[in-house]
């Protein structure tokens, strides 16, 4: 199978603009390179850049892997993707406000009205509730592939609580650690004013002018806290969880030494169903009594609004090119990867008949969860997925096994090409806001396609050059 290397060309050497990144990295001997990685690993203890990874038996708290070699990306195509990306925020939060409000897109029958309502993510509850300023997707993370021929194209939309910002975030400071004399002779976009971005698009939300905002985690035990933390003390903002919180005189309150203040605006990082046990799971013990009925009245912003999820699943994901069309009166910038839906029974049949070629996904898990890699799979794992997709077809889509592109990683001593994805981070406030980078996760196993942090993948810095 073809794959495309985004630092070397099929003769192995540089691509344009990659060139004196690529010399950068040949003048080196592997004993610098250790040296750089080493120092640069004791870093992240030091800055205490952790995930928490829960079946890991040696302890759930550890580092994510960061390669110190850069992603490039030259500023022409990287105002191409966020062309693309800007306009799928802007289609997508159309769509939420339609399908919570008068479901136009339904009726029409773009896409079709038991695939939403169906949906895992899809919370009746929201119906005719106005999120601020008409915005639910505040913060998205879309997860993009190169193809064999270099094409970026969008594997899947992340809307509820998107993670991995921090990381990219950390892994600049890294690389200003270890690679400070390449970055002061190369011109590359920065990304520092996230923090501010994301504060600016939280405060947007409010009437107040100078509104209390917090970050809502889910606890120190849940696996993106360093990032919850980290933002929170980025923005100078309050981090806070459902032990601080109350809801009192219809207000969204969290205690303080002097008692209790109210909240104007919370970015939570917990998803739908567990942010209310009264309104949604009532086996939830880490949401709030009373906040939903607090939001519905428009007495505090919720970042993201509550509902996104349906917009995660990943059958709806087939329909988003057909959403841009229906919304925009425009033809999408980026493509999706081609998608076989189980629940058609032309689609059912070549997936049932394939599996062993084909990457087949859950609707609503993420992580690298609920994923079958055909080619990787054993015979026992294929029929179990098969008797799976049998019996619940609608949960389940699958894919043509996409070998995703790569780029030269410092492993075992030595330069190797290791698979890899890309995460942009679109901030929605005023105005829709692309990060000039994102966060490029590596499949660290030789082979692999697995990029996710959960699953033991690793990162790297993304360099997006000014033109």
């Amino acid at each position: 199978m073809e794959i495309f290397n985004e630092m070397l060309n099929s003769s192995g050497n540089a691509r344009q603009g990659a060139e004196k990144v690529f010399n950068y990295f040949n003048s080196l001997t592997v004993s610098d390179l250790e040296k750089k990685q080493d120092a640069l690993k004791l870093a992240m203890l030091n800055m205490g850049i952790t995930f928490n990874v829960y079946s890991d038996e040696g302890g759930i708290e550890r580092i994510i892997p960061f390669d110190l070699i850069p992603r490039i990306i030259q500023q022409k195509e990287w105002q191409e993707l966020e062309k693309g990306l800007i306009q799928r925020i802007k289609a997508l939060n159309i769509f939420l406000n339609d399908i919570y409000g008068d479901q136009k897109i339904l009726k029409d029958k773009i896409i079709p009205k038991e695939i939403v309502l169906s949906s895992k993510g899809y919370l009746p509850q929201c119906v005719g509730v106005k999120p601020a300023k008409g915005i639910y997707t505040h913060i998205s993370g879309i997860d993009l592939i190169r193809d064999h021929k270099g094409k970026f194209t969008v594997l899947e939309d992340n809307l509820r609580c998107p993670s991995g910002v921090s990381y990219m975030l950390q892994n600049r400071e890294l690389s200003k650690k270890g690679l400070s004399d390449l970055l002061s002779k190369n011109p590359i976009q920065p990304i520092s004013q996230y923090p501010e971005k994301l504060f600016e698009s939280l405060r947007f939300l409010s009437d107040n002018e100078n509104p209390t905002i917090a970050v809502l985690t889910p606890g120190i035990y849940n696996s993106a806290y360093y990032e919850h933390s980290f933002l929170a003390q980025q923005m100078g903002v309050e981090l806070v969880d459902f032990r601080d919180l109350r809801v009192d005189e219809g207000k969204l309150k969290y205690k303080t030494t002097k008692g209790y203040k109210t909240i104007d605006v919370l970015y939570r990082r917990l998803d739908d169903v567990f942010i209310d046990p009264e309104a949604f799971n009532s086996k939830s013990l880490i949401g709030v009594n009373g906040l939903f009925d607090v939001y519905k009245k428009g007495q505090v912003a919720l970042a993201n609004a509550l509902g996104t999820g349906v917009a995660d699943d990943k059958v709806i994901y087939t329909y988003i090119p057909e959403v841009i069309k229906y919304y925009l009166k425009e033809e999408p910038v980026l493509d999706n990867v081609e998608t076989y839906l189980c629940g058609r029974e032309k689609d059912l049949s070549y997936v049932l008949a394939n599996l062993e070629h084909l990457v087949v996904k859950e609707a609503n898990e993420a992580g690298g969860n609920g994923m079958l890699i055909g080619p990787h799979a054993t015979k026992q794992e294929i029929a179990t997925f098969k008797s799976k997709i049998s019996q619940n077809s609608r949960n389940y889509i699958a894919q043509p096994t996409i070998s995703l592109s790569t780029t030269p990683c410092f492993i075992e001593q030595e330069i190797q090409s290791r698979h890899i994805d890309l995460r942009p981070y679109v901030l929605y406030g005023k105005e829709i806001y692309v990060c000039p980078g994102g966060l490029t996760r590596v499949a660290l196993k030789e082979g692999s396609l697995v990029v996710n942090s959960s699953q033991g993948g690793g990162s790297k810095d993304t360099w997006v050059f000014e033109s």
